[in-house]
Order: structure tokens, then C-alpha cells, then sequence
């Protein structure tokens, strides 16, 4: 009888360092998967934004000049403020994107840091790759002046 008492109460001080040791590492995953996936709605919505920008641009560097500064504002506009967006718009070989039945697609690439990491850690285990794309078709009738058609001369 006497081992039962010499082990009083040190279920409660087992019990609070395995719910410590335990509950910071699941509470860092947590906040990770939650991270990642506000960067994955902003990356998905800055691609979606930029490709109707590039869209409605009257011409491709005027397009990818706005398809870039959406983006932009898309990701701080989801509270990613700190995320680089890498822009990439192509549109099958044609010389101009704006031609009719062109389809442009909008290709965009960041990455998202992950929480609470320490400085040690490469750059590269530090963040987290996300992409997204998003495609839109020129219609087939562009008004006269946008593509190279035979108002054009071309």
C-alpha cells in the first residue's frame, strides 16, 4: 500500500505534459492547414481575377500589365499580404492573345509561409508552393480594332 501512495497525484501532472506535448504540435498543424488554405483561395482567386483582366484589355501588354495588378490586389484583398504572385499568361503560340477565338490562359504562382517556423529552417521548408490557373476563350466575334482581322489588314 505504500507504492499507491508515494504516486498520488501524478496522473494529473502525466496527464497535463501529454496534453501539452500533444496539443501545441496539433494546434501548429491546425493553423498550417488553415494557413495554406487561405493562400490556395487566394492564389485561386487572384488567377480567376487576372484572367478576366488580361480578357478585357484592349491589348496583351496592356492585358498583362492589369492581369499583374489584380492579382496583386486579389491577394491582399484574401489577407495575403505578404504573398509575391509570379504571373504567367499564354494563349496557345498566338501572337496576339486578343485575336478571335484565342484562349488565354492565366497561370499563377506564389507561395505561403508557413506559421511559427523557426529562422534555422531552409527558405524552402519554411513556405508552401500553390498554384492555380484559370482559362478564358476570346469569342469568335472581336470588335474591330482588338485583333488582326481583316479590318485590320491582317
Amino acid at each position: 500500500m505504500r507504492r499507491a501512495r508515494d504516486e498520488r497525484g501524478s496522473a494529473l501532472v502525466e496527464f497535463c505534459w501529454v496534453g501539452l506535448v500533444l496539443f501545441i504540435p496539433l494546434t501548429w498543424i491546425v493553423i498550417s492547414v488553415f494557413e495554406v488554405q487561405r493562400g490556395a483561395f487566394a492564389v485561386n482567386g487572384a488567377a480567376r481575377a487576372a484572367a478576366r483582366a488580361f480578357a478585357l484589355a484592349p491589348d496583351d501588354a496592356t492585358g498583362r500589365a492589369r492581369a499583374e495588378a489584380v492579382a496583386t490586389q486579389t491577394l491582399a484583398d484574401q489577407g495575403s499580404d505578404g504573398m509575391v504572385a509570379d504571373v504567367r499568361v499564354s494563349c496557345g503560340g498566338l501572337a496576339n492573345c486578343h485575336t478571335g477565338t484565342a484562349v488565354i490562359t492565366v497561370e499563377i504562382r506564389s507561395r505561403v509561409e508557413m506559421p511559427l517556423l523557426p529562422e534555422v529552417l531552409a527558405a524552402e521548408r519554411r513556405s508552401f508552393a500553390l498554384e492555380a490557373s484559370h482559362t478564358v476563350p476570346i469569342g469568335q466575334y472581336v470588335e474591330a480594332g482588338r485583333g488582326s482581322g481583316p479590318a485590320d489588314g491582317g
